[in-house]
């Protein structure tokens, strides 16, 4: 047997079987492209979801893990992390101001930005009534179980109930609807600005605007998950900085430390203040390790001027997609996205098209059923989108 085909024997031998495995052992990456147990390789248009922004093997990223492994790599938070207050001055220099929580992932960040709403409507607000959260179908927050409570995909949330109670869905860019459903229980509305796992969906011009006048206006927090959108995917370090507006509560993940796991929750200084010692915590949270890696990601994103760079390669990326969309009807419905977030719509199942894609070494992935996703790395050359729309293309050709 070759490499990968022992590995991939272990693996499903040994590997609890709840996700959806391509059949590829991958051994190591370098910028967009990736290699398998084997030696092939693979042109990388997914950055492990959204995470790799500097793409693979980056040296200065490397170099700073191993200089802060020598250091120092955990004391939990107990104390005052060096690393970990470096990089909350870095983030404070953003688009918003307030106060940051450090975690793991973006489901700890948005369990983190649902604890603070309810708390802070209850304690500082002293409303402890305000309990409902508002949340969009077709919305994806993450898989444990207050993130998978305010996700509107059934598919994800079938076999866990009951889940959190009092989560109302709305239709994603109906502000008549969201009109009706916002009143005086609500606690938090909780949006991604662009919808990635449910499609690469976008709101229409001035919907998000009127969302924030609409929860100011009737109490309610607004909390935007930028797990996906946030760290520079798509042009901008938030998606919301696009929108005239600030929301109350900012959750980050994916590529905030380039592939190291963090996430973190922002919030304005009054509602960071419903949160006191003892009222939420996390032990590996902003470690001095993953620190260092999203501090280096933030120096790294001005010194290589990447939200400039991602904003001329994502129209880059949009023209050669919609050409290819052109090219390919009926098969194709469109193309939809921002910056370095696009999706190819179909007219059918996406899955068999990726793997297809995959078969001829591109990796992109499905998002909402009939959407091939593009997430690369912020450091993706025009030449290797243009690589992999051709590939796309040939892969369509033949479905």
């Amino acid at each position: 047997m070759s490499a990968s085909e022992t590995l991939l024997a272990s693996g499903r031998k040994l590997l609890i079987n709840n996700y959806n495995r391509a059949p590829i052992v991958m051994s190591r990456g370098e910028g967009c492209a990736l290699w398998d147990a084997d030696g092939r390789r693979y042109l990388d248009m997914t950055a492990g979801i959204a995470v790799c922004v500097l793409g693979h093997g980056d040296a200065g990223l490397a170099q700073a893990l191993a200089a802060q492994a020598a250091r120092l790599h955990h004391t939990s938070n107990l104390y005052y992390i060096e690393t970990q207050i470096l990089l909350a001055e870095a983030l404070a220099k953003r688009a918003f101001a307030g106060k940051i929580f450090f975690c793991n992932s973006g489901s700890e960040a948005n369990e983190a930005a649902l604890k603070l709403a309810r708390r802070y409507q209850a304690v500082v607000r002293g409303k402890p009534q305000r309990t409902e959260i508002i949340a969009f179908e077709k919305g994806f927050h993450g898989r444990t179980l207050g993130a998978l409570s305010v996700t509107g995909q059934a598919k994800y949330r079938q076999g866990f109930g009951p889940l959190l109670p009092e989560v109302r869905f709305v239709p994603f860019a109906d502000a008549e609807a969201l009109r009706a459903a916002v009143s005086e229980r609500t606690c938090a509305v909780i949006i991604e600005p662009i919808q990635a796992e449910g499609g690469i969906n976008l709101p229409p011009p001035g919907y998000l605007q009127e969302l924030r006048r609409l929860c100011s206006e009737r109490g309610a927090l607004l909390i935007f998950d930028e797990v996906q959108t946030g760290v520079g995917r798509t042009g901008t370090f938030y998606a919301f900085e696009r929108e005239a507006m600030v929301p109350d509560i900012v959750t980050l993940a994916k590529g905030l430390a380039g592939g190291v796991p963090m996430g973190a929750m922002l919030a304005n200084d009054e509602v960071a203040g419903a949160f006191e010692p003892g009222s939420h915590a996390s032990t590996f949270g902003g470690n001095p390790l993953a620190s260092a890696a999203a501090l280096y990601v933030q120096r790294a994103i001005d010194e290589r001027n990447l939200l400039a760079r991602c904003q001329e390669t994502g129209a880059h990326l949009s023209h050669a997609l919609l050409r290819l969309a052109e090219r390919r009807r009926p098969k194709t419905r469109g193309v939809r996205g921002r910056g370095l977030l696009q999706g190819l719509v179909l007219e059918s199942d996406a899955a068999p098209v990726v793997q297809k894609a995959r078969d001829k070494g591109l990796l992109v992935s499905v998002a909402g059923g009939q959407v091939v996703r593009f997430a690369p790395a912020l450091v993706v050359s025009e030449g290797e989108l243009d690589e992999a729309v051709a590939v796309l293309d040939a892969a369509l050709a033949e479905s």
